[in-house]
């Protein structure tokens, strides 16, 4: 089976942690919003804030990539987006190949963010005889009897697959075989692979799941605060008790 490329992103030899890793693409969102608007710095306050996690947490992490801001000043925006472009690899030209163009595959065959974020849709990839040729985003399908000819032509290591969730374990097989050592997978499936290739899973199945999970949560809690009536010390509700300090609950635990 070939190993596919040697080299691995330097975030980490450098030991950067997964985590921070995982909150890189979020500053360098808002970094980048700020960068189109001109604004030259930024607090560690704002970005964080831009980004949703805490300052604390913004600080420790660019800590890890030598930029400690000016106080006073705050961070150089431009520095910044440099500096974590360079971390995620973003500063070279990643090809990417996309297999399984149905619905999906065809609107990330569209997503226009690839471009601008340092990735080139090398090649559209799809099973379907009919669909070879067809142009999808100004890219010609090819079929999948092409696949290792087109990741060995291309140097391609990223792939993204976002076929039904049947047919995902084998072109995984396949792109890995070809040399692929990164997967984004969009098919509802867990896939094997072997040490050395990295899979990221994207199911919005799942992430609608969870969001139904908190709705469900908030309105049982609606539902209990309701049937609880209004709370202490207000039009309606029991009286309030209160001591030196404030209010104090109508009962105290024991």
């Amino acid at each position: 089976m070939a190993t596919g490329r040697t080299h691995r992103p330097a975030t980490r030899s450098r030991g950067i942690p997964e985590a921070t890793v995982a909150r890189l693409p979020l500053y360098l969102r808002a970094l980048t919003g700020l960068s189109e608007r001109s604004v030259p710095t930024v607090s560690s306050e704002e970005l964080a804030t831009a980004a949703g996690v805490n300052s604390a947490k913004l600080r420790k992490d660019f800590s890890y990539l030598g930029s400690y801001g000016t106080r006073g000043v705050g961070y150089d925006v431009e520095y910044l987006v440099y500096q974590i472009s360079r971390e995620l690899g973003l500063t070279q030209d990643w090809p990417v190949v996309i297999v399984g163009i149905g619905n999906l595959g065809a609107a990330l065959a569209n997503y226009g963010g690839f471009a601008s974020r340092g990735f080139r849709v090398a090649a559209l990839i799809d099973a379907d005889p009919t669909m070879a040729g067809k142009p999808v985003a100004g890219i010609p399908v090819q079929h999948t009897d092409e696949l290792e000819k087109i990741i060995s032509d291309n140097g391609v290591s990223i792939g993204v697959i976002a076929t039904p969730a049947g047919a995902a374990q084998q072109v995984c097989e396949r792109l890995v075989a070809a040399g692929v050592t990164s997967i984004l997978n969009f098919a509802p499936t867990v896939l094997s692979v072997p040490e050395g290739v990295d899979v990221r899973k994207v199911d919005l199945s799942i992430e609608l799941q969870i969001l139904a999970f908190h709705e469900q949560r908030k309105a049982g809690e609606d539902a209990a605060l309701g049937a609880a009536g209004p709370p202490a010390g207000r039009p309606g509700g029991p009286p309030s008790r209160k001591g030196p300090d404030g209010d104090m609950p109508a009962v105290m635990p024991a």
